[in-house]
């Protein structure tokens, strides 16, 4: 595979097909088996902007087979859904579930490997404590997907790792297959106060940028080491007899994991996802991705993302934001309620509710409905069937994983949340929750509710 450098270099990126061939921790997840199920005349938000009311959706072998109104029951148990909602499952693109895990003391605080202002080699995966409570509770509120990520402390904290909400005592079995990994960066405060603190580089913005800079330039070198072995190898090969000397064959160059990641950014095989509030800075990223051939798949937190909310658009990156949660540092000051709905508003706007949180990953739908009111009394028309893409569609289209999850389709893997009533209330909780059409979560069945195992024999763990 080969890209051009805006200077025009043709650099045939080997990297990291040549290096990583076999995915050295891969995905052990299994579906667990479901029997079928129709869940009867409910109203139905599918993710695509459509809204179904008096309608079906029928399950079968973890997929969704139909949906609409009056579907054949055949041999699945049938639900009765009058008066309730139904939604994809959802997904929170920004959690920290598992690295910083519950009960927050310093054992379990495994997500910021603040030693140096690039680590893109750390993988969040190797954190993840399964065991955390925080997924069960992420479960009760709808969430089916999250994706795992390393903190701010550095410019580039590492790689992400989308999962599944699964009951697991490794991590390898909650791993979404083949879902791309992401890989963390961020922008402004974080960075530079970290490192400026301990007297290193970077204290200032400019520094940051320059951090950036070195490291995809570093990349760049390193894919080029590899394209000159490549070249000499195939060379190697293809001579034949005497003229085939085993001491003339090439050495590859010297493996980097942190360049291995920068590579396979600049390929597009792992998702960029950005931490930044400033629209200014936002801009500074984009021009970067540009001269290093890199694509953002979103900004996350972007408290000024309404600023150049037509620009994200245009270049079809999503804006990860909060309903309300601004002002705590002054990059975060110049907020405003509409931020999220004007991101969404342009034609193409991609806008994403996200947590940053264990506890707002439990109400992504609550926060959601926060952004459609502050949108709708700015006079803009966001019904709920536009909304909810804002924590399913939108979501899984950042992940790289929209082809199978995200919508209520015909074919798609069967994530379904049950909502005892329009999912934008605040009363609103889900009553069941499917993941690939097994259920996972039944409100009004504890048993069937996972628990950690690390609560068991904890007071009040069995409620």
């Amino acid at each position: 595979m080969s890209w051009k450098s805006p200077g025009g270099a043709v650099l045939a990126l080997v990297a990291c097909s040549a290096i990583a061939a076999t995915e050295p921790y891969p995905s052990t997840y299994r579906a667990k088996p479901g029997a079928p199920v129709l869940i009867r005349n409910a109203t139905v938000l599918d993710g695509t902007g459509r809204r179904l009311d008096g309608a079906d959706v029928l399950i079968r072998d973890g997929r969704i087979v139909g949906i609409g109104p009056g579907l054949e029951r055949g041999d699945a148990t049938e639900i009765d859904a009058q008066g309730r909602w139904v939604t994809p499952g959802l997904i929170d693109v920004h959690s920290h579930l598992g690295v910083y895990a519950s009960p927050g003391v310093d054992a379990t605080q495994d997500g910021n490997e603040a030693t140096d202002p690039v680590t893109a080699g750390v993988w969040a995966e190797h954190s993840v404590w399964p065991q955390d409570p925080g997924f069960a509770t992420a479960l009760a509120g709808g969430v089916t997907t999250l994706q795992i990520l390393p903190g701010s402390a550095n410019l580039i904290g590492g790689r992400g790792v989308t999962l599944r909400n699964v009951p697991a005592t490794t991590y390898q079995a909650m791993k979404f297959p083949e879902a791309p990994q992401g890989l963390k960066m961020a922008c402004g405060e974080n960075p530079k106060r970290v490192y400026g603190e301990r007297d290193r580089a970077p204290s200032t913005r400019m520094g940051n940028v320059a951090g950036y800079r070195q490291a995809f330039a570093d990349a760049q070198d390193y894919a080029q080491q590899w394209d000159k072995y490549q070249a000499e190898l195939t060379a190697y090969e293809k001579k034949k007899g005497k003229d085939k000397d085993p001491a003339e064959r090439p050495s590859p160059p010297k493996r980097d994991l942190r360049l291995d990641t920068l590579v396979a950014a600049m390929q597009g095989k792992v998702q960029v996802h950005i931490h930044c509030y400033r629209a200014d800075e936002m801009a500074v990223m984009l021009d970067l991705a540009k001269e290093y051939g890199f694509k953002v798949a979103a900004f996350h937190h972007g408290v000024e993302a309404y600023k150049i909310a037509d620009r994200l658009a245009q270049e079809g990156v999503c804006g990860a934001l909060w309903a309300d949660w601004w002002g705590f540092k002054l990059e975060a000051y110049d907020g405003i309620w509409e931020n999220l709905a004007f991101v969404d508003a342009p034609p193409n706007g991609c806008a994403i509710v996200h947590s940053d949180s264990e506890e707002g990953i439990q109400r992504l739908n609550q926060e959601a409905a926060k952004a459609m009111s502050r949108g709708q009394r700015a006079g803009l028309d966001i019904p709920p069937e536009r909304a909810i893409r804002w924590i399913t569609s939108n979501a899984a289209k950042s992940l790289g994983i929209a082809d199978r999850v995200g919508t209520l389709e015909p074919g798609k893997i069967a994530d379904i949340v049950v909502w005892n009533r329009d999912p934008f209330s605040v009363y609103a909780l889900p009553d069941l929750v499917y993941i690939d059409g097994a259920l996972a979560f039944d409100r009004n069945h504890p048993p069937a509710t996972p628990r950690s195992d690390f609560l068991l024999g904890q007071p009040g763990a069995a409620r």
